[in-house]
């Protein structure tokens, strides 16, 4: 009980850490991230955001898996250090992994949910396009005048079941799609033969993230996604583009729910889907068709 009124009524861990930082005119910041792609934006982002307006000339370097390299690209004016072997979930000493003497402050724990809730329906986290990557949707085949859905079936963590959409309600959804003239795209990960169906091309596995969002950008009518990594990015990014961003959900205080701001893409239509009752399996694949339509 007494942790969780520290947590509450306590002084916020970032800002102790950065007033220290201030006193001690340190500036050259390490952060360990080895969790998800979503929170750079919902989370990470606003942590950068605190320090840069204490200390506007920090340098901040992000200490990170592979995979999630090119979402902290997008972040913007931030040194990203990858560390090769390194699996999500995975317990490390991180000053075996780095020059520890390079950087005044190391943060191997960051907590956004603890540290940055103040952000909510204040900031709006923004993730930079770079223009070299529009065309990486080419080496795709995907023809340009076609009619293409997006659906990320997958949150891919462990710990979130009830985040998922029921298989059976995405085949329903995908036969509803195909059958009205349109194509699916798949986005994620890991293949499998669920979703072996006519007009659905499955790119999970083939893709990563530059050019994923090349094709939601340049190809895609409309994307249909869980609480996930794909969805905030997308949502996030600033880049003006016509996109019905349709989000299932079971809890409608998490993500970018939570955040309670608008898309800094102008053009971008969110269209969230709270199941009855809290459970995202009684939301029904016609209702998510009727908003594709």
């Amino acid at each position: 009980m007494f942790k969780k009124l520290l947590h509450k009524f306590g002084p916020n861990p970032l800002d102790s850490l950065i007033k220290k930082a201030q006193k001690k005119g340190q500036k050259k910041f390490l952060l360990f991230w080895n969790r998800g792609l979503g929170d750079i934006a919902l989370g990470l982002y606003a942590i950068v955001h605190r320090i840069r307006e204490a200390i506007p000339d920090a340098e901040i370097t992000f200490l990170t898996r592979p995979n999630l390299k090119d979402g902290f690209l997008l972040l913007k004016s931030v040194e990203i250090v990858v560390a090769p072997d390194l699996k999500r979930g995975d317990k490390i000493d991180v000053r075996k992994l780095i020059e520890p003497k390079k950087y005044d402050v190391i943060i191997e724990n960051p907590d956004p949910t603890r540290w940055v809730t103040w952000q909510h329906g204040k900031l709006t986290p923004i993730l930079h396009w770079q223009e070299k990557w529009d065309t990486f949707f080419e080496k795709f085949d995907l023809e340009e005048g076609e009619k293409y859905v997006g659906a990320h079936v997958q949150t891919e963590t462990n710990y979130a079941n009830w985040r998922n959409w029921p298989v059976e309600s995405w085949q329903a959804l995908f036969e509803k799609i195909t059958k009205g003239g349109k194509k699916v795209l798949l986005f994620g990960f890991e293949k499998d033969d669920k979703f072996a169906m006519p007009g659905v091309i499955d790119l999970r596995g083939e893709t990563h993230l530059f050019e994923l969002l090349s094709i939601i950008k340049n190809r895609c009518e409309a994307l249909v996604a869980l609480d996930s990594g794909i969805s905030s990015m997308v949502y996030f990014l600033k880049e003006d583009f016509p996109i019905k961003h349709i989000s299932l959900w079971a809890d409608p205080y998490m993500g970018i729910l939570k955040q309670n701001v608008v898309s800094p893409n102008k053009l971008l239509q969110h269209i969230p889907i709270l199941g009855k009752d809290k459970d995202i399996t009684n939301i029904s694949a016609q209702e998510v068709y009727e908003h594709i339509q």
